[in-house]
């Protein structure tokens, strides 16, 4: 379960910078970047890669898929992730979750209430949005605040202590940045091109994206899950 957690709050997206902000933007212009490009978000799909290193057994797991995420606004967020390899799907409706690996013929299936309960409800927080990270983080630059492609790098340590987020580190958009240095908002972008999850036990998550598309009205239907007839299903 806590692997299960983890993931989820790594479900951060991206997109390819389209044009470059000012080598010296402020700490304040990034995180502004960040929390009003997901106050504008409604929904996103995007390919994404995962590398999960396991600091107990010295262990590096890799995956890698497509991620669809809608945040419906009277409503939980929503999140479907289908994995390419290994073969398996997370989803959810807002409400239950659904973890499904065929080759097991399984399916866990948990309320979100109870997934996210206790020290993991942080993490349900950030299934509907980056919006309050100054509210929740102690937030720095990076000791490199830019990566090869000029998106700004920053460090966040969680104000109250949680099982399934140590430290998180984030990537924001150069353009998400340019946007707000340009007129004060964020209009079609997600603000975030990569993620890195520091867990309590040591282990370390991270997910880049591609091919991220935002805002395009993306059904509600593929939030639902339909139990294939012969597959096991395990509850808590």
């Amino acid at each position: 379960m806590l692997k299960i957690c983890t993931l989820f709050l790594s479900m951060l997206l991206c997109s390819s910078p389209l044009f470059a902000a000012s080598p010296h933007a402020s700490l304040k212009e990034v995180v502004s970047a960040l929390e009003k490009g997901y106050a504008g978000l409604q929904d996103v799909q995007a390919d994404f890669s995962q590398r999960t290193s396991l600091s107990a057994v010295n262990r590096e797991q890799k995956g890698n898929g497509e991620v669809l995420l809608k945040r419906p606004a009277s409503a939980t967020a929503m999140f479907r992730f289908n994995y390419s390899k290994p073969k398996q799907q997370i989803i959810s409706n807002g409400t239950q979750v659904w973890f499904y690996t065929p080759e097991n013929k399984q399916v866990m299936v948990n309320s979100v209430a109870a997934m996210f309960a206790g020290g993991n409800s942080i993490a349900l927080s950030y299934l509907t949005g980056l919006g309050h990270v100054s509210r929740d983080f102690e937030i720095a630059f990076a000791a490199e605040p830019q990566d090869k492609n000029g998106n700004y790098q920053l460090e966040l340590t969680p104000k109250k202590a949680s099982p399934v987020l140590a430290k998180l580190q984030l990537t924001v958009s150069a353009e998400a940045v340019a946007q707000i240095q340009a007129s004060g908002n964020v209009k079609d972008v997600f603000p975030i091109v990569s993620s890195i999850v520091h867990d309590a036990g040591g282990n370390r998550t991270r997910i880049d994206y591609s091919r991220a598309r935002v805002n395009r009205g993306l059904d509600n239907g593929k939030f639902n899950f339909k139990i294939p007839k012969g597959v096991e299903i395990i509850k808590p």
